[in-house]
């Protein structure tokens, strides 16, 4: 096991190399820079200072030394400077990280609480009137897009129930019901759209597994539906579920720039997409380097359980 979580965290390390290749180079490609952007805003600037602003901030560098300046501060823990706010990267990751933090994992946590027992009753009760449903809600969450319902329920709320977000942002520390005021609903929307696959894969699993000749022994002994569900056929159906957690990782944080835009939330996605439009290369960077890991720790982790649901399961 030992040996195995080695390889794989070269392996990570592999590929955020490579993450910081792609996303480096892809800024560069995008017309216009942040000089630019500053020209936009503060009106003409003479091309004395446009080449100031451009020496300041190392834009004038080779591209390789741009580079290998960011890598450098990265392996020292310092993820460099916003070129806008001049600020640091890492402190304003660190200010919106805990919005997205707190969005993804409400989001996953409504998810496993509707898909779960779903997933359940549709493979035990197959092909009856809960089942079909069940079926047919997961369909629905798949067919309709984050945007979509995110949009739908803005609009609708608003005119049917004059629901507004709070404009300001508010800690879930500092007042809770206001905090889920505000994240609440786009957390339920991220979390059904999530149970759709997780509810579709725990289904074909369990039917899988119910069929199974140790399953088919705990009936023939007497066992109670509850004991055999629990005990026999749900743990070894998670298997297949958690698969699809790492990728689930990634929808998550890509569905956070969504509805973070939607309800004004101030987390890792707005951030992003502030910076991307203000060509805030530094920033950028910072952010995708950060989501990336966690895509790739999470990875391991499911990985890493597979050994916990099923001990036939051993890495060399």
């Amino acid at each position: 096991m030992q040996a195995y979580i080695a390889r794989r965290l070269l392996a990570s390390i592999l590929v955020l190399f490579i993450v910081t290749l792609v996303i480096f180079g892809l800024m560069r490609l995008v017309p216009g820079d942040i000089v630019d952007q500053m020209a936009g805003q503060q009106g003409m600037l003479y091309q004395k200072n446009v080449q100031e602003i451009r020496e300041r901030l190392g834009l004038t560098k080779p591209i390789h030394e741009q580079y290998l300046n960011w890598i450098g501060g990265i392996l020292h823990g310092d993820l460099g400077k916003s070129m806008w706010t001049e600020q640091s990267a890492g402190k304003r990751i660190s200010d919106r990280i805990p919005v997205t933090l707190e969005l993804g994992l409400m989001s996953l946590f409504i998810a496993l609480l509707i898909a779960i027992p779903v997933g359940v009753i549709s493979s035990i009760r197959q092909d009856s009137l809960l089942d079909q449903a069940g079926r047919l809600f997961s369909i629905g969450g798949l067919s309709f897009p984050d945007f979509w319902l995110g949009t739908m329920f803005v609009l609708y709320a608003a005119l049917w129930f004059h629901y507004q977000a709070p404009i300001r942002f508010v800690d879930f520390f500092d007042d809770p019901l206001t905090n889920l005021r505000q994240v609440g609903p786009a957390a339920v929307i991220m979390g059904i759209r999530l149970s759709s696959t997780t509810m579709r894969m725990l289904r074909s699993a369990m039917l899988e597994v119910l069929r199974q000749d140790y399953v088919r022994t705990a009936w023939s002994k007497g066992l109670r539906e509850r004991a055999v569900i629990t005990r026999h056929v749900l743990k070894n159906a998670m298997i297949p579920v958690i698969t699809i957690f790492g990728n689930q990782v990634s929808l998550i944080l890509g569905g956070t720039v969504i509805m973070e835009t939607l309800f004004s939330l101030p987390g890792m996605g707005r951030l992003t997409i502030d910076a991307i439009n203000q060509r805030d290369y530094t920033q950028v960077q910072a952010n995708v380097l950060v989501l990336a890991s966690f895509i790739v720790f999470a990875n391991l982790v499911v990985d890493i359980s597979y050994t916990w649901f099923d001990p036939r399961i051993r890495y060399r």
